[in-house]
């Protein structure tokens, strides 16, 4: 293969969208033009939407809805995911940035998406990225539930029409209590406005399901009458909060301010997003590809997030990831490759340019209308109950999540939910099984029943899981319980080997000193069933040099197995013959 053919090679493999088009026909440019152009008019309101619950001016959820889509497109392992802001990643950001004072959250957004880009791109660099795969998805569930209520609580204000207290250090709850308790009226222009939305929405999304319609563009339409509705009433005069004036212009190029003192406490808030933004897109781009039979690149996907976030931050965007809605619309309105997501950003970016000086008109109280519906869409309840049923370990992933995140802050529940994840699962890996067998009068070795007398002098035990730092506390057990049990006459104890895996230095140290005790009872250890990796584990610890060679039996083929050679030399020890009239045949059952 020449150089040249490798850099081509390397090209295709980092931006799979150059790679779609070597295959690429008119009819997938037919069909990606159509799902890109309908995703465009889901992605207006939406961006314009969730810019207003990260706490920054609407033309920068759009920014982000151009710029993040665009690259992330490019670079995305798969081929329907659709970037850009996104419910849960707006409200992370709401939260990180309400301790900035009010006339530097932008910048604080803009650096924020630096930092979140930045820490992705560490952690592709790092080949980190299959480690998603140990977080539960528990965490997202949880994290999702606790999102939508905040999002509802916190949407209250601009439905109801009235004025945020609260101090910007105190958690939603506070917020939203000390909002609702201020003894001012509901502004009830405002509240008809907002009730209104959120019945046209629902009626729209009940009548394209009732047509079997799925691309009707139900947010656009609703914003769009809403928006006439407001210029023809004269709604401003009458005190409904409007957008305002959203500057009919591009994003340009600015390089975000990391001469900043708010760098080191965004930081936190940062691994925070990039974590949930990580598990947000993986999470999306594996139910797609479950559908699609698509091949993903777990750390290209990690590789698309990082390059989308750090490339939005240099156009004025805040942190994104995969959107749940605007993905599925994509998947569903035939999206064949990534191109339909760049097609998508361009729509955006002339929708934007043509019709960006009609949009102060919007109420915002339909744009809180619009969040809350999205809220309740926001959470798989389905999905929700399953995880509640499943198990305790899952039900307790979510409940303490989805509590951290009303109850503390939204970014601290996502470390939350990651550190519990860890911690639950490191004890249930570390449950390494221990089983005792016995050799039967027939020569049968099967494992022992209770009220069944092992032999008087061997011992057999097995063990099965990973024998790693996370197993030492249930291995000293099972050696504790071995060693208990040996008596005056036992002369040989094996340890069946062969289920072990990824041994480390806690696990062979243990298997060393409980070895070293054995012996020096005058007890000889066989170990059978050794495979490879142990094999090399005993060769690197210096077991095998304190070991005798001949105790040490491999595995081997199922018909000869390595269990039967240790147990018949176990009797050879002894100088008793394997069963009473002297006879060699053994058979092995588990």
């Amino acid at each position: 293969m020449t150089s040249r053919e490798k850099t081509g090679g390397a090209l295709y493999r980092y931006v799979p969208a150059l790679d779609s088009l070597r295959g690429y026909r008119f009819s997938h440019l037919r069909a990606d033009l159509v799902a890109g152009l309908t995703v465009a008019t889901v992605a207006v309101p939406q961006a314009m939407a969730y810019a207003i619950v990260a706490g920054v001016p609407p033309e920068y959820g759009l920014y982000t809805a151009i710029v993040m889509t665009a690259v992330g497109a490019i670079f995305d392992s798969s081929r329907q995911l659709i970037n850009g802001p996104t419910n849960a990643i707006s409200i992370a950001v709401l939260s990180a940035i309400a301790i900035i004072p009010p006339e530097d959250r932008i910048q604080a957004a803009i650096l924020l998406a630096f930092l979140v880009g930045t820490l992705q791109l560490g952690i592709t660099l790092a080949k980190l990225g299959d480690l998603t795969r140990y977080i539960s998805h528990s965490v997202i569930v949880g994290f999702t539930l606790g999102a939508s209520l905040l999002l509802v609580l916190d949407q209250m204000k601009n439905l109801l029409g009235l004025r945020g207290m609260g101090g910007v250090h105190d958690p939603f709850l506070v917020r939203f209590w000390a909002t609702m308790t201020q003894g001012v009226s509901p502004h009830w222009p405002t509240v008809q406005v907002g009730l209104g939305s959120i019945a046209l929405v629902v009626a729209l999304r009940w009548f394209k399901k009732k047509i079997g319609f799925k691309l009707l563009p139900d947010l656009l339409i609703t914003v769009a009458i809403m928006a006439v509705a407001s210029a023809w009433l004269g709604l401003e005069s009458q005190h409904v909060k409007v957008v305002g004036e959203i500057p009919a212009k591009l994003p340009t190029f600015v390089l975000p301010n990391l001469d900043t003192p708010y760098l080191r406490q965004l930081s936190y808030s940062a691994l925070a997003i990039a974590t949930l933004g990580l598990l947000e897109a993986i999470s999306m781009a594996k139910a797609i590809a479950a559908q699609t039979r698509q091949r993903l690149d777990m750390n290209q996907q990690c590789l698309s997030e990082g390059l989308a976030n750090l490339a939005g931050s240099c156009f004025q965007c805040i942190p994104g990831s995969g959107s749940l809605t605007r993905s599925t619309i994509n998947q569903q309105a035939g999206g064949q490759t990534q191109w339909s997501g760049v097609i998508s950003a361009f729509a955006v970016a002339a929708i934007v340019l043509a019709f960006a000086p009609y949009a102060k008109f919007i109420p915002q109280a339909t744009m809180a209308g619009i969040l809350m519906v999205s809220s309740w869409y926001m959470v798989d309840w389905k999905r929700l109950a399953y995880h509640l049923r499943a198990s305790r370990f899952d039900a307790v992933l979510v409940g303490v999540t989805a509590v951290a995140a009303i109850g503390i802050s939204i970014e601290f529940c996502v470390l939350v939910g990651v550190f519990m994840s860890f911690l639950l699962t490191v004890p249930r890996a570390g449950n390494m099984l221990f089983t005792e067998f016995i050799v039967s009068s027939d020569g049968v070795i099967h494992e022992r029943h209770e009220g069944e007398l092992p032999h008087p002098q061997i011992l057999i035990f097995g063990f099965e899981g990973e024998m790693f730092f996370g197993a030492a506390g249930a291995l000293e057990n099972h050696f504790d319980t071995i060693e208990s049990r040996i008596g005056p006459d036992t002369k040989v104890l094996v340890l069946r080997m062969k289920r072990v895996r990824n041994p480390d230095a806690v696990g062979m140290y243990l298997l060393d000193e409980h070895i070293q005790r054995i012996e020096a009872r005058g007890v000889h250890v066989l170990l059978v069933g050794v495979r490879s990796d142990l094999e090399d584990a005993l060769k690197r610890t210096g077991i095998t040099d304190r070991l005798n060679s001949k105790h040490i039996f491999h595995e081997q083929p199922v018909r000869h197995t390595s269990t039967q050679m240790g147990v018949r030399y176990a009797f050879e020890l002894i100088g008793t013959p394997l069963t009473p009239d002297g006879d060699q045949t053994m058979h092995y059952m588990i």
